[in-house]
């Protein structure tokens, strides 16, 4: 059997369930994302050399699947959706209480680039903040998207911004965004 089926050839794609849509469907465009971010993950966890951080990312990975497959699903499909759970959402909450706590790591805005480590958790950040953006469109778009989703999404995004803070903190780095007298910057924009 091959992964070629040329079944998208003219621009369509199958929903979990095997419901037909547009590949620039807005749920395509959204569980896209999540695809990038799994990937975008992989290429972090594949040069970090925190074992923990590694270990984490490989579980939040997988978890990703599930809440890609979730967001495939539409309420309509003969297939349930995963469930994303409090429990799932809670251990990244977790997990930011723990990192968080770092003597100095919350002291400013980072400037991305400090360590090719961290870089690549700054770029999933942000991949991840998109695919939030996007669920929260889609969502305001009338699609029925589980509480949890999005709640994953948020959290997410804080814990990868503190994985790259706790990796430069590990190796000594400062990649602090100001420099001198510069401006303050806000980590809500």
């Amino acid at each position: 059997m091959s992964i070629s089926t040329t079944r998208g050839d003219g621009g369509q794609t199958g929903l979990a369930g095997g419901i037909r849509v547009s590949k620039a469907d807005p749920r395509v465009e959204t569980y896209g994302t999540i695809d990038e971010l799994i990937s975008q993950l992989g290429f972090a966890r594949a040069i970090c050399r925190n074992q923990a951080i590694h270990d984490l990312t490989k579980s939040i990975q997988r978890e990703l699947f599930q809440v890609g497959s979730a967001i495939a699903t539409p309420a309509e499909s003969p297939k349930p959706q995963p469930i994303i759970t409090d429990e799932m959402v809670n251990r990244l909450t977790g997990e930011v209480h723990r990192i968080e706590a770092t003597e100095g790591l919350l002291s400013d805005w980072s400037l991305p680039g400090a360590d090719a480590t961290s870089a690549a958790y700054d770029v999933a950040r942000t991949i991840c903040r998109r695919a939030e953006r996007l669920a929260v469109r889609l969502g305001n778009d009338g699609v029925d998207l589980q509480p949890n989703v999005l709640r994953y999404l948020n959290r997410l995004s804080d814990l990868l911004w503190l994985f790259g803070r706790l990796i430069e903190t590990e190796l000594g780095v400062d990649s602090t965004l100001r420099e001198g007298s510069g401006p303050r910057w806000s980590r809500a924009w």
